[in-house]
């Protein structure tokens, strides 16, 4: 389950509940899948994309997207550190960003229009739709790692248009995991 943290508040929000709520406040839409048929997170995309079949179509019809793929990055990616390189300063695109964890953990920090920065560690099962236009930076997690349903508006895809407000820099890609919360938090996950 996602791990929410508000680094201008302090505030650190691990319950599906209080999460989905706190996002939605935002304008981030939150939730967390499960199959109606389990598959392993390394199968082939095609056996993924159909254990995935009736949610990737409740999204399609409810966000107008045409298409759905899986991204699959780890260390061994070539042109990796490129890659990351788009999408870690802030930016925003133009089309709905919509990722399905399977497996790994990235961290999105969120810089909605009204409110502080969000600081949010997502990983398997995981759900978010980041909507069109929002700012934000999406860094991976220490061991790299990450596979995900991907859905888009456009076929082609979507750009970065770059904000280069520098505020990225201000704010460290740490990934902090179920180990951050305190044993009693831990125990009610």
């Amino acid at each position: 389950m996602a791990l929410v943290t508000i680094p201008e508040e302090k505030r650190t929000l691990s319950e599906k509940g209080s999460i989905s709520e706190y996002l939605a406040t935002r304008g981030i839409d939150y939730e967390q899948w499960r199959p109606e048929h389990p598959v392993e997170a390394n199968a082939p995309p095609a056996e993924i994309l159909a254990a995935y079949a009736r949610e990737i179509e409740r999204l399609k019809a409810r966000g107008g997207y045409v298409t759905a793929d899986i991204i699959d990055v780890n260390p061994q990616t070539p042109g990796l550190d490129a890659m990351l390189a788009r999408f870690n300063r802030e930016h925003w695109h133009e089309e709905d960003e919509v990722r399905f964890i399977l497996h790994g953990r990235g961290l999105f920090h969120i810089r909605p229009r009204e409110g502080p920065v969000v600081a949010m560690e997502v990983e398997e099962g995981d759900l978010i739709c980041v909507p069109r236009g929002t700012w934000h930076w999406f860094h991976l997690c220490a061991d790299r790692r990450i596979r995900a349903i991907r859905l888009f508006q456009d076929p082609a895809g979507w750009t970065p248009h770059y904000t280069d407000s520098g505020l990225d820099r201000n704010f460290e890609p740490v990934c902090l995991g179920p180990s951050y919360l305190p044993p009693d938090r831990r125990a009610r996950l």
